[in-house]
């Protein structure tokens, strides 16, 4: 099991509170650190797997609230929380195997699934240049046919993050992250869609239909649906339990950019029904990523804090596999008739 270290720093009034959290069967082991006049500040060792029940019970005791601001404590002496990850632990602990052990979100916390995702929703010059960089890239892999180069295109694309943020959003209640997801999506592919439409215009219109690549980018299948959905669902199984290597084979399972620029080139040369194609792999790819995103922040109980907050998004989360479902459904009637 991998372990996380939270370092807590608190008021000197609060260690008597304090004491009681230390005796949770979870907490492997707590070290004391050095004191300051009015703070007290501790090392807690805990499994992975349990984090978010310790950091449920020191966000309470921090006094801190849904909108992470500071209630109930003086300004001027707050507590605070780190949390770091541990390579290794010698001797091995005992690790706490609790009779409540399936009621727990067996991954990282929340917050740190949030600080992971919640980056890529963010539109800065590095998102700008890199879905630049990644457009021209994957359209010179897929003009010229090589597979390496689209390969290399998905990898530095950063289209996948966005839509991860977006399917959080939905799991939390977050409406800020959600309005950010939706515009750094919007932004990307409307650059990835203006530079491949211009190349598409300029590009001798009868090299492009000599290319396997762009010709497999205008085809899609149900296989194309369930690789998606099985991919989506396995970078975010990667990504709650800390594994996030994971993405890597995400991002070029899940191909969101070699579509994108497909569907600008041909609809730039004026091939509309290869255009249209790429254009329903790419919106295959996006509905399958946030829905099987959504099943599986919902099967892991990824959700607030607060019982009503997290009835709240529930009932939204619902909400929002349903429309999914819809537009998956809707998409493969159009893939039958295409």
């Amino acid at each position: 099991m991998p372990y996380r270290l939270i370092q807590i720093h608190f008021p000197l009034e609060k260690q008597e509170e304090f004491q009681e959290i230390l005796k949770d069967p979870l907490i492997l082991d707590n070290w004391q650190l050095e004191d300051t006049k009015n703070q007290k500040a501790y090392s807690i060792l805990v499994g992975t797997n349990y984090l978010q029940h310790i950091t449920d019970k020191l966000h309470k005791f921090m006094g801190i609230d849904e909108r992470n601001e500071y209630i109930g404590l003086d300004k001027n002496n707050k507590a605070r929380m780190v949390i770091l990850p541990v390579e290794a632990v010698l001797p091995k602990p005992q690790n706490a195997k609790p009779s409540f052990y399936k009621s727990i979100f067996a991954g990282i916390s929340r917050d740190e699934l949030y600080n992971n995702i919640s980056k890529g929703a963010d539109i800065n010059k590095s998102f700008i240049l890199l879905v630049i960089f990644s457009t021209i890239v994957a359209s010179i892999g897929l003009l010229t046919s090589n597979v390496a180069v689209i390969i290399g295109a998905m990898v530095i694309a950063p289209m996948l993050a966005p839509n991860l943020a977006l399917a959080l959003a939905a799991a939390l209640g977050d409406s800020e992250l959600m309005f950010r997801a939706l515009r750094t999506n919007a932004v990307g592919f409307l650059i990835t869609f203006l530079f491949s439409y211009i190349l598409g215009i300029y590009w001798p219109s009868e090299e492009l239909l000599n290319s396997n690549e762009i010709l497999l980018r205008s085809y899609v299948g149900i296989d194309s649906i369930i690789l998606a959905l099985v991919s989506g669902a396995a970078g975010v199984v990667s990504l709650t339990t800390g594994i996030s290597g994971v993405l890597v084979g995400v991002m070029v399972a899940v191909a969101i950019l070699p579509p994108a620029v497909t569907f600008g080139i041909m609809l730039g040369a004026d091939y509309s029904y290869e255009a249209f194609g790429a254009l329903l792999l790419l919106a295959v790819n996006v509905v399958c990523v946030n829905l099987s995103a959504k099943l599986v922040f919902l099967s892991q109980s990824v959700s607030p804090r607060t019982w009503y907050e997290k009835k709240k998004a529930k009932k939204a989360m619902i909400w929002y596999i349903v429309f999914w479902i819809v537009i998956l459904l809707l998409l493969i009637l159009l893939i039958k008739l295409h």
